[in-house]
Protein backbone atom coordinates (compact mmCIF):
# COMPACT_ATOMS: atom_id res chain seq x y z
CA UNK A 1 0.00 0.00 0.00
CA UNK A 2 1.14 3.22 -0.98
CA UNK A 3 0.29 6.57 1.42
CA UNK A 4 1.01 9.89 0.76
CA UNK A 5 -0.16 13.45 2.18
CA UNK A 6 -1.30 15.97 -0.49
CA UNK A 7 -1.04 19.29 0.65
CA UNK A 8 -3.65 21.52 -1.20
CA UNK A 9 -3.99 25.65 -1.93
CA UNK A 10 -7.62 26.45 -3.57
CA UNK A 11 -9.05 29.32 -5.53
CA UNK A 12 -9.87 31.91 -3.52
CA UNK A 13 -13.36 30.82 -2.06
CA UNK A 14 -13.08 27.39 -3.26
CA UNK A 15 -12.12 25.53 -0.22
CA UNK A 16 -15.65 24.02 0.86
CA UNK A 17 -16.11 23.15 -3.15
CA UNK A 18 -12.81 21.33 -3.27
CA UNK A 19 -12.60 19.36 -0.38
CA UNK A 20 -16.45 17.84 -1.02
CA UNK A 21 -14.71 17.03 -4.85
CA UNK A 22 -12.03 15.75 -3.50
CA UNK A 23 -13.38 13.10 -1.02
CA UNK A 24 -15.19 11.86 -3.44
CA UNK A 25 -12.24 11.04 -5.84
CA UNK A 26 -10.95 6.89 -5.79
CA UNK A 27 -8.10 6.82 -3.13
CA UNK A 28 -8.44 9.74 -1.28
CA UNK A 29 -9.84 8.52 2.17
CA UNK A 30 -9.57 11.79 4.30
CA UNK A 31 -9.56 15.64 3.53
CA UNK A 32 -8.99 18.26 6.27
CA UNK A 33 -9.22 22.32 5.52
CA UNK A 34 -6.26 23.52 7.89
CA UNK A 35 -5.39 27.04 8.92
CA UNK A 36 -1.64 28.18 8.06
CA UNK A 37 0.28 27.28 4.44
CA UNK A 38 -2.75 25.31 3.10
CA UNK A 39 -6.13 25.29 2.91
CA UNK A 40 -6.42 21.38 2.49
CA UNK A 41 -4.65 18.31 3.57
CA UNK A 42 -5.72 15.32 1.71
CA UNK A 43 -4.10 11.99 2.88
CA UNK A 44 -4.11 9.47 0.44
CA UNK A 45 -4.17 5.56 0.05
CA UNK A 46 -3.45 3.47 -2.99
CA UNK A 47 -2.08 -0.09 -3.90
CA UNK A 48 0.47 0.68 -5.66
CA UNK A 49 2.70 3.44 -6.72
CA UNK A 50 1.37 3.92 -10.24
CA UNK A 51 -1.78 4.23 -8.39
CA UNK A 52 -0.82 7.18 -6.68
CA UNK A 53 1.04 8.66 -9.38
CA UNK A 54 -2.38 8.59 -11.63
CA UNK A 55 -4.00 9.87 -8.81
CA UNK A 56 -2.02 12.65 -8.35
CA UNK A 57 -0.83 13.39 -11.49
CA UNK A 58 -4.58 12.22 -13.43
CA UNK A 59 -7.69 12.27 -11.15
CA UNK A 60 -6.32 15.58 -8.89
CA UNK A 61 -5.85 17.42 -12.48
CA UNK A 62 -9.83 16.97 -12.56
CA UNK A 63 -11.11 18.57 -9.47
CA UNK A 64 -11.08 22.29 -10.44
CA UNK A 65 -10.32 24.90 -8.00
CA UNK A 66 -7.15 23.48 -6.58
CA UNK A 67 -4.36 26.12 -7.70
CA UNK A 68 -1.09 24.13 -6.16
CA UNK A 69 -0.27 20.71 -4.33
CA UNK A 70 2.73 19.57 -2.40
CA UNK A 71 2.26 15.95 -2.50
CA UNK A 72 4.43 14.06 0.45
CA UNK A 73 4.65 10.01 0.25
CA UNK A 74 5.26 8.17 3.05
CA UNK A 75 8.54 5.82 3.96
CA UNK A 76 7.07 4.03 6.19
CA UNK A 77 3.79 4.66 8.63
CA UNK A 78 4.16 4.87 12.00
CA UNK A 79 0.89 4.13 13.68
CA UNK A 80 -1.26 2.13 16.06
CA UNK A 81 -4.03 0.83 13.55
CA UNK A 82 -2.97 -2.18 11.13
CA UNK A 83 -4.46 -0.22 7.78
CA UNK A 84 -3.99 -3.22 6.24
CA UNK A 85 -6.02 -5.25 7.46
CA UNK A 86 -8.55 -2.13 7.94
CA UNK A 87 -8.70 -1.54 4.43
CA UNK A 88 -8.86 -5.31 3.32
CA UNK A 89 -12.09 -5.57 5.61
CA UNK A 90 -13.68 -2.64 3.60
CA UNK A 91 -13.49 -0.40 6.41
Amino acid sequence: MQNAVILINTEKGQVKSVAERLAEVEGISEVFSTCGRYDLVAIARTRDFEGLAELVTGRLNDVEGIRETETLNAMQVHSRHDLETMFALGW
